[in-house]
C-alpha cells in the first residue's frame, strides 16, 4: 500500500501563494499522510517561490510554453502524483493533459460557481462583479478541472453572506478565508478516499446468475 497520498501544485505567473502555503502548513500540522512531492512556477521572480521555500517544498522553474505539458507529464509521473492542485495557475491545460489525469486535477475559485466563473474570471475581477450586483452571499468553489474554465464539478463549496460589506476589497478579504479553510480540507477528504479505494477495492457489478 503506498504510504503517502502525493500531490503537486500547479501556479503561473506572480502568484502570491497563500493557498499553497495553507494547504501545506495544515498538513504539516495535521501529520497528514500526504506528501507534497514539487511547487511547478513560470516565472523565476514568483513570490511563491519564498513560501515553497519556507515549506521546505521543492520548486521547479518551468518557463518553456512549447514543452511544458510534456515535461509536467514526466515529473508527474516520476514522482507518482496522485492529485494536481492549482494554486494560481491561469493557463488552460489541453484537453489531451486533462485526460492523461482525468479526475485528479482541481482547482479553488473564489465565488460561488457556476456563477462568476468562466474566462477572465479571476482575482479582483470576480469580487468587482458581485459586489457590483449587489450579491447577498459569495464563498468558494473546489471543482475537478476539466477543458472549460472553471466548468468542472464541484467537490464543495462554502457560501457566507457579504451583504454587510462595503467593497470588493473586503469580499476578497472574507472570501480568502474561506479558500483557506476549505482547500486544505478537500484535499485531506480526497486523500483519504484513496486510501479507502485501496484498502476496499471498487469491484465490477456483478453479472446476475442464470
Amino acid at each position: 500500500m503506498n504510504e503517502y497520498f502525493n500531490i503537486a501544485f500547479l501556479t503561473s505567473g506572480k502568484s502570491r501563494g497563500s493557498n499553497f502555503d495553507s494547504v501545506v502548513k495544515y498538513i504539516s500540522k495535521n501529520r497528514l499522510p500526504i506528501s507534497t512531492k514539487f511547487l511547478i512556477i513560470t516565472r523565476p521572480d514568483a513570490p511563491i517561490i519564498q513560501r515553497a521555500e519556507n515549506n521546505n517544498v521543492k520548486w521547479i522553474l518551468l518557463s518553456d510554453k512549447n514543452n511544458f505539458e510534456h515535461d509536467l507529464l514526466e515529473l508527474l509521473s516520476q514522482h507518482n502524483v496522485h492529485l494536481v492542485v492549482l494554486a494560481g495557475f491561469m493557463r488552460k491545460l489541453s484537453p489531451n493533459f486533462l485526460d492523461k489525469f482525468k479526475g485528479k486535477i482541481i482547482n479553488i475559485h473564489p465565488a460561488l460557481l457556476p456563477k462568476y466563473g468562466g474566462k477572465g474570471m479571476y482575482g479582483m475581477r470576480v469580487h468587482q462583479a458581485v459586489f457590483e450586483n449587489h450579491e447577498k452571499f459569495s464563498g468558494a468553489s473546489v471543482h475537478f478541472v476539466n477543458e472549460e474554465y472553471d466548468a468542472g464539478k464541484i467537490i464543495f463549496q462554502k457560501k457566507i453572506p457579504i451583504d454587510h460589506l462595503k467593497s470588493p476589497e473586503e469580499i476578497a478579504h472574507e472570501v480568502l478565508k474561506i479558500e483557506h479553510e476549505i482547500y486544505p480540507k478537500v484535499i485531506e477528504q480526497l486523500a483519504y478516499q484513496f486510501f479507502s479505494k485501496l484498502v476496499y477495492p471498487v469491484e465490477s457489478e456483478a453479472i446476475p446468475s442464470g
